[in-house]
């Protein structure tokens, strides 16, 4: 059985902005110790001040990183363990959208992987691992993906989008991925108390990230922050383990994602583009 929320620490990426800040909004109100994560230390800062006013709780704490870097990553779990040496829970909500259009450029991070890839797998790859040590400090712990009902199954001989390149089926290829990793460390954490579990949280979102690609939304913010609260403190859920949640149902998730040799392929490829290859046994 998780703790109360007013005595567990989170860590949620993106959260300066749409349903990263009104998630860490929410959990704050609750009384938690929230780790925000950013990009821009000014949008950190008056998340925070907006989040303290609103709320009058002072647990509060602001971390900055390009999760488009790989090396800020590194610097980013080295920060958290560094201060808070247990952990209760982790929700990956940062992400890059399909681009103005459904389509647009093909664009590279910091270490010359397809933006989408990197940023909407390979950071939460890297982050989630990294963080292992302080959320078995803290079992049982939650890690929570945000992910989406938009999957495209990943082409192994094209997995940086180097050629018929497109923003939607790069960010749709990236959610995939999220979800394969879900199903694959709830495999390997299977004989420890941390639960690992991804989420659609609603479909297109009144959200900055929806609003830069199409000229309409569907659903509210407040519809997608149910949804992972619900992933967050449902009791019901204390046990569930591996699952993907189309908002706050389990569901099926594109038959790739279900594929172990798939899912045993990205790991490998995954393991080797974050410098993690040989180094998991010590985590």
């Amino acid at each position: 059985m998780m703790k109360p929320l007013a005595q567990q620490t989170i860590l949620i990426t993106g959260s300066t902005d749409g349903l990263g800040k009104q998630t860490a909004l929410a959990l704050a109100r609750q009384g938690a110790t929230v780790l925000l994560h950013g990009r821009n230390q000014q949008r950190l800062e008056k998340t925070l001040r907006e989040i303290q006013e609103a709320t009058g709780k002072r647990n509060l704490e602001t971390y900055l990183a390009d999760l488009a870097d790989l090396s800020e990553v590194r610097s980013l779990a080295e920060r958290v363990q560094t201060q808070h040496p247990q952990i209760d829970m982790l929700i990956n909500n940062a992400g890059v959208g399909s681009g103005k259009l459904l389509g647009g450029r093909r664009e590279l991070s910091r270490d010359g992987y397809e933006l989408r890839f990197a940023v909407n797998y390979l950071a939460p790859f890297l982050l989630t691992h990294l963080l292992l040590p302080s959320l078995r400090t803290s079992q049982p712990a939650r890690i929570i993906h945000v992910g989406s009902v938009g999957q495209l199954p990943i082409d192994f001989d094209n997995i940086m989008f180097e050629r018929r390149y497109n923003g939607y089926d790069a960010y749709r290829r990236s959610k995939l991925a999220l979800v394969m990793f879900t199903i694959d460390l709830a495999d390997l954490l299977k004989e420890e108390h941390i639960t690992v579990n991804c989420v659609h949280p609603a479909s297109l979102m009144n959200t900055k990230m929806v609003r830069e690609t199409i000229p309409f939304t569907q659903t509210t913010v407040e519809e997608g922050v149910r949804s992972v609260m619900y992933l967050a403190t449902s009791s019901t859920l204390d046990n569930v383990t591996g699952q993907y949640f189309d908002q706050m149902q389990q569901a099926r998730a594109h038959p790739q994602a279900y594929d172990v040799a798939a899912r045993h392929r990205l790991r490998q490829i995954s393991e080797q583009l974050t410098g993690l290859a040989g180094a998991l046994a010590s985590l």
